[in-house]
């Protein structure tokens, strides 16, 4: 079985876009549920010594044995600053990731 969840939402005002899917799928006796997010926000600079935000990237691992999942967790923050048409635009993102593994009990499992 497989579930599949897509998210485009983009809005021209706030120059903004945001990129969501989410997946759930049991193979082999494991659920697993993966989870994607994309944000980006693009916007005009008019000075040019404009202060970039930080980049961080932030991964953390969770495994628990006596509850038979495994979570993994990732986020990816940064800037970009690109030039169109002699014009100046700050670009910040964020990305993350998020993968649940856990298992499915066996009497729940169609034979």
């Amino acid at each position: 079985m497989r579930d599949l969840l897509f998210k485009n939402l983009t809005s021209s005002d706030k120059k903004r876009r945001i990129v969501a899917c989410s997946e759930i799928s049991d193979k082999q006796g494991i659920r697993s549920v993966v989870h994607r997010h994309f944000v980006y926000i693009v916007r005009e600079v008019k000075d040019t010594n404009t202060h970039r935000p930080e980049s961080s990237l932030q991964i953390v691992r969770d495994r628990n044995t006596l509850e038979q999942r495994e979570k993994f967790f990732c986020r990816l923050k940064g800037s970009i600053l690109a030039v169109k048409n002699n014009k100046i635009f700050l670009i910040v993102f964020a990305h993350s990731l998020k993968i649940c593994l856990t298992a499915i009990p066996q009497d729940s499992i169609p034979h």
